[in-house]
């Protein structure tokens, strides 16, 4: 058979010219890079530096600040993975309790598909009875990836227009830029789950307050948390008509500085009244961190791209980049280009691409 394979491809050499043509636009049809060729027709196959061959895995994540690991474990832990346990499909459910979050890993079999496995969890979840777990404790899912889904780190520097390295801004600032408006740009990308920020320092009105005062004052710590919490809201009311004209009436209390939170009443003894600045110091700071980023020896703000199951890597990257170059210049707002910084701009660094 092999014989006449041979004969027929040598007395034949046009149909293997063309053959051989045929074999060659599939491959550079399929080829995971693109070659740039007008007219040619994109199917390229996944391409991945480490294979997924991992567990059919979903990720149970539920957050109760300031509690020790045996409280999350007794009163959060436990009944969310006893209530998952009856799930179809569950082959194992693995739970990590620390302190302040629960991690609760439920693995399905391998033929049940990945998103409907998602649907049954979310679906167990909004069905749990209001009083199995701690009244403000609300479980959430985690993001539609894989352990290695992780394919593009990035750093966001200060450079000039040189490209060379520029001072002028904090890893407080780096944060605050990255969460609200580089993250954004980069989860608008085609087949990114998620963006996670790393670094820097996360700003945080804190309220340290004097015990000694509150004691003179009369004023427990759980009037002050009730204080703030009501003093920032605003409130809506009904309509007012003057001269044929309706007016809307509205209550603006949304705090923006740190002397609005200095300024909220706690309490009124004999008609005086007690502020937080009475009792307390307020001031702007960082949020406790449990990590930080390195790049060369020095600190660094950045972030993850995280690629949802089942996408193409090389693309999901591909269509990063982009978006990378104009989250890192055109997010930005207009005070920050043109104000204490006018000459520098911020641009996204890879440092650890898949």
């Amino acid at each position: 058979m092999l014989n006449q394979l041979i004969y027929f491809f040598l007395h034949n050499k046009f149909l293997t010219f063309l053959l051989l043509l045929m074999l060659a636009g599939w491959g550079l049809t399929t080829a995971p890079f693109d070659f740039h060729i007008p007219g040619l027709p994109r199917n390229p196959v996944p391409v991945d530096a480490i294979p997924d061959i991992g567990e059919n895995q979903q990720i149970v994540f539920t957050e109760w600040p300031g509690r020790s690991p045996q409280d999350v474990e007794n009163q959060i832990t436990y009944p969310l993975t006893a209530a998952l346990l009856g799930l179809p499909g569950v082959k194992d459910i693995r739970s990590t309790s620390m302190f302040g979050f629960s991690s609760i890993y439920v693995i399905f079999e391998d033929q049940v598909e990945f998103y409907w496995s998602r649907s049954r969890i979310l679906e167990k979840l909004n069905a749990l009875p209001q009083d199995l777990l701690p009244a403000g404790v609300q479980p959430t899912l985690g993001p539609d990836a894989t352990a290695l889904g992780q394919i593009f780190w990035y750093t966001l520097e200060g450079r000039d227009p040189k490209g060379n390295p520029a001072g002028g801004w904090n890893p407080q600032e780096l944060r605050s830029i990255q969460d609200f408006y580089v993250r954004y740009g980069l989860s608008a990308a085609s087949g990114v789950a998620e963006v996670a920020s790393v670094g820097g320092f996360v700003k945080e009105y804190q309220i340290d307050v004097d015990p000694a005062a509150m004691r003179v004052a009369g004023v427990a710590l759980e009037d002050v948390l009730a204080a703030v919490k009501q003093s920032n809201i605003d409130i809506g009311a009904q309509t007012m008509e003057i001269n044929l004209v309706e007016y809307y009436v509205r209550g603006l209390g949304y705090i923006r500085k740190v002397e609005d939170i200095e300024e909220t009443v706690v309490k009124v003894r004999n008609n005086i009244p007690i502020r937080v600045a009475d009792i307390a110091r307020v001031n702007l700071g960082p949020a406790e961190r449990r990590g930080a980023l390195d790049k060369a020896g020095a600190e660094a703000v950045g972030g993850v791209v995280v690629a949802r199951f089942g996408a193409n890597p090389l693309e999901v990257i591909e269509a990063v980049k982009p978006k990378s170059g104009k989250s890192s210049r055109a997010c930005l707002p207009e005070s920050w280009k043109t104000g204490r910084f006018p000459k520098y701009g911020l641009s996204l660094f890879t440092t650890a691409p898949s």
